[in-house]
């Protein structure tokens, strides 16, 4: 067998990790949500109060883009901002009751997706694909600058 009888790995996981965001996206925006808001509906809930640098961080997202994101938000009563009382430069990211009740629907949502991802294939196999991932990361990495 060659190495041209099946498309590389990294265009494979491409592909399927492709595949994978969009359908996610999709049953995101069913549950009244996107990608973006989940993202920092799950950042903000995982730390009580979060400033906005380290929300950009957590979520993998320019502070620009996150400014954008969060002022939508607070348009739409999902969150609030303050300016910490310790350093006036540094705004605290809270969630609404509004944005509490969007959590836990985007929440139902992705455990129901990864219940739909996991269906029919057994914990072991799971488990070894895990492992496959952590060694693909670790070969990524040796090769980045």
């Amino acid at each position: 067998m060659t190495p041209f009888d099946r498309p590389p790995v990294g265009m494979n996981l491409a592909r399927t990790a492709k595949v994978v965001a969009q359908a996610f996206d999709a049953a995101l925006v069913e549950a009244g949500g996107t990608l973006p808001v989940w993202l920092t509906l799950l950042s903000v809930k995982s730390k009580e109060l979060a400033n906005q640098r380290e929300l950009a961080g957590m979520i993998g997202i320019q502070g620009a883009t996150l400014t954008h994101h969060l002022n939508a938000m607070e348009a739409q009563g999902l969150l609030t901002r303050r300016r910490d009382p310790e350093n006036r430069r540094v705004h605290q990211v809270a969630l609404t009751e509004a944005g509490e009740a969007l959590f836990e629907k985007l929440r139902l949502a992705a455990v129901a997706f990864d219940k739909r991802l996991r269906a029919d294939i057994p914990d072991d196999r799971l488990a070894e694909f895990a492992e496959v991932l952590a060694m693909l990361r670790a070969n990524a990495a040796v090769h980045q600058s």
